[in-house]
């Protein structure tokens, strides 16, 4: 049996981007000869997937190429390129990447399309803008029972993915959505100006989505991988454009009153404000619900925010860093259960925990006391870092990523108090965390303090 039949008995049931992947492979297989551009047209007319602004953008698809492959190819493609969102709230058209992301495969091939034909204009709209507009008009109909942008998702399974639900209220412009946006505007912006418009469809998406990092995590990859989303987001975005054409395509929407017209103008820059900051601003924040947690055994209590301090930790068991996310989302189930079943603890101790994967994982989060630091648990964030750091230090994109990012997160959003103190967990209590080489390390950082009141 060949990978390509293999392919259509297994991947047509699992949404993972390697699934797709394959299928891109066993078009460019099967219908030899074809450029990077005809794949991605051709990919969208099998899937039958045009719009008046895709037109407009784009062109119609009469050029484009029909695959010779089998039906099932074809109706798999079409189930995974075409974006929906179900009254249940499960949202089709997305996939599961290595690095953890969740990605509606809709725009990224959108812009590659735009990049390809060197329609840089057409990069913002067919991406970010137009999304961004729906779900903030929708928003300001329905406050009550949708989101302005961002909602998350968890799949039915990781190992497996085939089903994925939303979390909390619907937004227009899911996280997924969103996601698959960014990587759509950062290929299109690549393969317009360099000569990556050369290779396979195939091979630039696995160039992008299924690098593996190794032990020195994101320090020595890359530049051009999903994990660096973020980073290259920030390199070729301006935000200040994408936000005057969310706002000029709002003014041509349609006539409003002037307090329609003031409500829309409150939603558009509050929307845009959280859109910055959860994609720009904060690192990407793998949730509870998508590493698999367990539930809080019983009632969490609350923080009052903001918080005045911050305690960083390592792990110790687990003793090596994790650089996928299966692999840091299993370590963060196994640190759960061992805290609930062994210490006795409602929940995993920690607020956050950072992997060498690129990713910070959601602990008790911004608004549950945690069990991190004796003594000091209602007044501050425990952040701890998977390894043992007595006589190595992280990744220098982990501790970038907690150093910059999380704090900058955290005080931007109103949950760490702009005079914040940094300590190490030794300095609360008699422990050698976070590892005597680590400890050295953050004695350097911007807010320690060498005394804990």
């Amino acid at each position: 049996m060949s990978m390509f039949s293999l392919f259509v008995s297994s991947a047509t049931t699992t949404r993972r981007m390697d699934d797709f992947i394959s299928a891109v492979e066993r078009i460019e297989a099967e219908n030899p000869g074809l450029q990077m551009l005809d794949v991605v047209k051709g990919l969208r007319k099998a899937a039958g997937f045009e719009t008046d602004l895709i037109k407009r953008h784009l062109g119609d698809l009469s050029d484009a190429r029909d695959f010779a492959t089998e039906p099932s190819v074809i109706s798999f493609l079409s189930k995974v390129i075409n974006h929906s969102i179900s009254q249940l709230g499960q949202e089709e058209g997305v996939v599961l990447t290595l690095d953890g992301s969740n990605v509606v495969l809709a725009p990224v091939l959108l812009g590659l399309e735009a990049g390809l034909q060197s329609t840089i204009q057409g990069l913002y709209p067919l991406t970010l803008t137009e999304n961004l507009v729906a779900s903030l008009v929708y928003y300001a109909h329905n406050e009550q029972s949708s989101a302005p942008l961002g909602t998350k998702g968890f799949w039915d399974s990781i190992k497996s993915p085939k089903v994925y639900t939303l979390s909390g209220l619907p937004s227009l412009a899911t996280d997924a959505l969103i996601t698959g946006g960014m990587d759509g505007f950062i290929l299109g912006s690549e393969v317009a100006t360099s000569d990556l418009r050369e290779l396979s469809l195939s091979d630039l998406l696995k160039s992008y989505y299924s690098h593996q990092l190794d032990a020195a995590g994101l320090d020595a990859a890359p530049r051009l991988i999903s994990q660096n989303r973020r980073m290259n987001l920030k390199k070729v975005v301006s935000f200040s454009l994408l936000k005057s054409q969310v706002v000029q395509a709002l003014t041509v929407r349609r006539n409003l009153n002037e307090s329609e017209r003031k409500r829309l103008d409150d939603v558009v820059n509050e929307g845009f404000e959280q859109f910055v900051h959860v994609y720009a601003v904060c690192p990407k924040i793998i949730t509870r619900s998508q590493w698999g947690a367990a539930s809080f055994i019983g009632s969490p209590s609350y923080l009052s925010l903001p918080v005045p301090y911050l305690f960083i930790h390592h792990t110790y068991q687990p003793s090596k860093p994790c650089t996928t996310f299966e692999q840091c989302a299993s370590e963060m189930r196994s640190m759960q259960r061992y805290h609930q079943q062994s210490n006795g603890w409602s929940d995993i101790g920690y607020s956050f925990v950072a992997g060498s994967d690129g990713n910070l994982y959601e602990g008790r989060g911004w608004n549950w006391v945690g069990a991190h630091t004796y003594g000091y648990n209602s007044r501050g964030y425990g952040v701890s870092f998977i390894g043992d750091y007595t006589s190595n230090l992280p990744s220098r994109s982990a501790i970038n990523m907690v150093r910059y990012d999380f704090t900058s997160c955290a005080v931007n959003g109103g949950r760490l108090s702009s005079s914040y103190s940094l300590y190490g967990h030794r300095q609360a209590t008699s422990t050698d965390c976070p590892g005597n080489a680590f400890y050295r390390e953050i004695q350097t950082w911007e807010r320690y303090q060498s005394y804990l009141p």
